[in-house]
């Protein structure tokens, strides 16, 4: 069987980082995934898809992502329910294996020219080796080495 996802979309809020009772932390966010089309007024429509991410890159994505950044995830598919009010509730999330940083900190207007894959999944970096990490990622990575 294959549960794979993969997701290109901007972030709808500022992250929140939150830990479980076995202090495991985890970031529910919500990614606005722009559709290919239009609607019959000629607004682009998206899907709003709510993903979890744990631990490290939890922290990582709590620390460096602001809402309005660039995302891209790779995860599978998660279905829950449970009872709320004495109604059952249905979920659907993506549970993320991977969160790649598609921007430059900060900057959420790119153009599709800047763009370029970036993870932070070491917290010994500091905001100084963050950005030499960026940078040096920036001049390896070309816009016909994406692969979308």
């Amino acid at each position: 069987m294959i549960n794979r996802v993969v997701l290109v979309g901007r972030i709808t809020k500022d992250p929140e980082l939150k830990s479980t009772q076995s202090n495991i932390n985890f970031v529910n966010f919500t990614l606005a995934v722009n559709r290919q089309f239009t609607d019959q007024s000629g607004e682009r429509q998206a899907d709003f898809i709510q993903c979890i991410v744990w631990r490290r890159q939890a922290d990582n994505l709590a620390r460096f992502i602001k809402k309005g950044a660039l995302l891209g995830v790779e995860g599978r598919i998660q279905t829950g329910k449970y009872e709320a009010d004495g109604i059952t509730r249905y979920t659907t999330d993506v549970v993320c294996d991977s969160v790649q940083f598609l921007e430059n900190k900060g900057d959420s207007s790119s153009s599709s020219n800047d763009r370029t894959e970036s993870t932070y999944t070491d917290d010994s970096h500091n905001e100084k080796d963050s950005d030499e990490f960026y940078e040096t990622s920036k001049q390896l990575a070309a816009e016909e080495d994406l692969p979308f």
